[in-house]
């Protein structure tokens, strides 16, 4: 069974950085896609950035220029790196993996338990 764990979240001032990692867990033959996605309160979950398993990388508009997404196929491992962090980028960030195969099964997709990422002004 494949796990998605995230670390990484925390609480930065504004302006600040942080990096998050998720890691994939399990019998892992390949991922198509990993992505971030964030939840504020109140509002729903939304796409951060996503990279395919070509390295191919696509980001929400109110990140371009300060989010990294990067990923290591062979490890199964995903970062985002964020920079000029603001208070609107407080929520809790999940990973997901889309197109999971592993030796017994194909997953459509699985989301990690979240981790929250707190900016303050």
């Amino acid at each position: 069974q494949v796990q998605l764990v995230e670390s990484g979240g925390g609480l930065v001032q504004a302006g600040g950085s942080l990096r998050l990692s998720c890691a994939a867990s399990g019998t892992i033959v390949s991922i198509n896609a990993m992505g971030w996605y964030r939840q504020a309160p109140g509002k729903q979950r939304e796409l951060v950035a996503v990279i395919t398993s070509a390295g191919s990388t696509n980001y929400t508009d109110s990140v371009k220029g300060r989010f990294t997404v990067s990923r290591d196929i062979p490890k199964n491992t995903m970062s985002l790196q964020m920079s000029s962090l603001a208070p609107e980028d407080t929520a809790v960030y999940y990973c997901k993996a889309t197109g999971v195969q592993t030796l017994w099964r194909w997953t459509p997709e699985i989301w990690g338990q979240g981790t929250q990422v707190t900016v303050s002004s």
